[in-house]
């Protein structure tokens, strides 16, 4: 169909396809969205008009020249968030003068952190903090089946899926989740304290490598997904710490891009734009 510009954002299927545009003249922009760039990235990159990254330091996978930091886009709808950290808390049953952790491990769950949470639940119970715990679809008969009635853990807010995200974060005063570059920027922008256990189970390990970029400049805690025995413990002591939990909002909010989504877009455009011009003359 004749495109005057194509873009790809890492995944194999963009490897081909890019390919194929660069060598029939056709610009290409490629989006890395983790601070240690993929394989087909890496491949993509010599020919690419454009790279957007979301991370500094990427000079050392990319031609300087080409490299425009943009940051990751997220979802809009976490902006325009109007709901109260007391208002949010009671959406989800919970406590509004209790402190709140919110535990996600994407729609999957993330098994480690589960079973953290399941070998932890008379931790839980005794820690004066609450949780919000996002499973996954995969892990929440067993979660519901050892948690049991609600009354029986009221400080336990156990669900499979949470459809409104935006509410999740604002009633979390400390999130704990896995180091996706998708998740990490929702945090930079919300300026949320978070606990990062990286997935072990990820092309090139670029979770743990996301995770040690924000733990460089002080704006998020780590932990390996080897030693999350350590994770309950961490969570009940840093979410008690107010000059802790500032100290992370701050330093991680400093590392947030406002307009990610249009400044891709715009420079998508200028390259479209530009092979029009030339090929309509």
């Amino acid at each position: 169909f004749k495109p005057d510009a194509a873009v790809g954002v890492g995944g194999y299927a963009s490897g081909p396809t890019l390919k194929v545009a660069g060598s029939m003249g056709i610009p290409t922009l490629i989006q890395e969205q983790n601070s240690y760039a993929g394989v087909t990235n890496k491949l993509l990159a010599k020919k690419a008009c454009k790279i957007c990254v979301a991370y500094e330091g990427m000079e050392r996978f990319f031609d300087k020249e080409k490299i425009i930091l943009t940051g990751n886009p997220v979802r809009q709808n976490l902006l325009n968030q109007q709901m109260s950290r007391e208002d949010a808390i009671r959406s989800f049953n919970l406590d509004p003068t209790k402190k709140t952790v919110l535990i996600v491990g994407g729609s999957l769950g993330a098994r480690t952190i589960n079973n953290c949470v399941l070998n932890g639940l008379d931790q839980i119970r005794q820690s004066g903090v609450q949780f919000i715990w996002q499973t996954g679809k995969f892990y929440i008969n067993e979660a519901k089946e050892k948690v049991g009635q609600a009354e029986n853990y009221p400080m336990l807010h156990t669900t499979d899926f949470i459809t409104d995200m935006a509410a999740a974060y604002s009633a979390a005063d400390l999130v704990i989740s896995r180091a996706g570059a998708g998740s990490i920027s929702e945090f930079c922008l919300l300026g949320k304290p978070v606990i990062l256990v990286p997935s072990p189970n990820v092309a090139e390990d670029h979770q743990t490598k996301n995770a040690l970029a924000l733990v460089a400049k002080d704006a998020a805690l780590y932990i390996k997904d080897a030693e999350a025995e350590k994770l309950l413990k961490t969570a009940i002591e840093t979410v008690q710490q107010p000059e802790t939990l500032k100290k992370l909002s701050t330093n991680i909010a400093k590392l947030a891009f406002k307009d990610s989504a249009n400044t891709i877009a715009e420079e998508v455009w200028k390259l479209a734009l530009k092979y029009r011009e030339n090929h309509e003359h």
